[in-house]
């Protein structure tokens, strides 16, 4: 009698193993910007993905400099940003593998609407953010090593001014708090077309500088290198790869709206 027990406890417990094991398995974690999370994109999309799939997609949502970092340290299985030389190093290195382009916005100088800087008949970033640190006035950034602020970071470098002056407040911050700060304080910011047009209804500011593809933002998806970390849920960070290049995905990228503006357009539309 004891040793059926015996028997049966241990059965109790490799069965609870298994289960354990198989509800890890279907589990991806993402890790990418607060600009797919807070234009509501990732809700839009994630859902069918886990209703098709079998898979529970957890996002961490933070800048790029901190989810390639994740990435690197094997604490995700799947990363996704916009910031193209960092995705390059993270590539080069050994740490991400598959770089596949999802889907661009572009990104916008945000302002005032009187513009009392006088960027609007700017014909380059560089020359808009000259003005605004000649002009004294505010500008915020998010100042948290996302793709975002390396963008910014690079039109300063262009512009040649240092992001010191009186005015410029680095609040390391994700987008939608740096957008609702810029707001407050009536100041000048650089963001994500998407993260905009999600906050726009609670904002009084302005596109004061619309760059078009020279402020083009582009978005990939990569896997991390098995070789490097191999218990990863690498299967279901490939399912979710290949599904968001796939039809019914991109489809989906470029039919969602917020206040009837298109905020993504998709990689692989036609």
């Amino acid at each position: 009698m004891l040793k059926l027990k015996s028997i049966l406890s241990l059965a109790i417990v490799a069965s609870a193993l298994t289960l354990t094991s198989a509800q890890a398995e279907e589990i991806i974690k993402l890790a990418t910007t607060t600009s797919t999370e807070n234009s509501g994109l990732l809700k839009h999309l994630l859902p069918k993905f886990e209703q098709e799939s079998g898979y529970k997609v957890q996002v961490i949502a933070t800048g790029t400099g901190k989810a390639l970092k994740l990435a690197r340290q094997g604490d995700v299985d799947v990363v996704m940003t916009h910031a193209p030389a960092a995705e390059a190093k993270f590539v080069n290195e050994g740490y991400g593998i598959l770089p596949r382009g999802i889907m661009e916005n572009d990104f916008v100088i945000l302002g005032p609407k009187n513009d009392p800087a006088k960027i609007r008949s700017s014909k380059t970033a560089e020359e808009a953010f000259a003005k605004i640190a000649d002009s004294g006035a505010g500008f915020v950034s998010r100042g948290d090593n996302s793709g975002t602020n390396m963008k910014e970071l690079i039109i300063w470098k262009g512009a040649k001014v240092e992001p010191t002056f009186n005015g410029y407040r680095a609040v390391g911050q994700g987008m939608g708090k740096t957008l609702l700060m810029a707001n407050e304080l009536q100041a000048y910011t650089l963001s994500d077309r998407g993260t905009f047009v999600a906050y726009k209804a609670k904002l009084d500011l302005a596109v004061d500088y619309d760059g078009g593809k020279t402020l083009a933002n582009p978005y990939q998806i990569m896997l991390i290198n098995p070789e490097k970390y191999p218990d990863l849920n690498h299967k279901g960070a490939k399912a979710l790869s290949d599904w968001l290049i796939g039809n019914e995905a991109q489809g989906m990228i470029n039919s969602y709206t917020v206040q009837g503006e298109q905020l993504f357009k998709a990689t692989y539309s036609e």
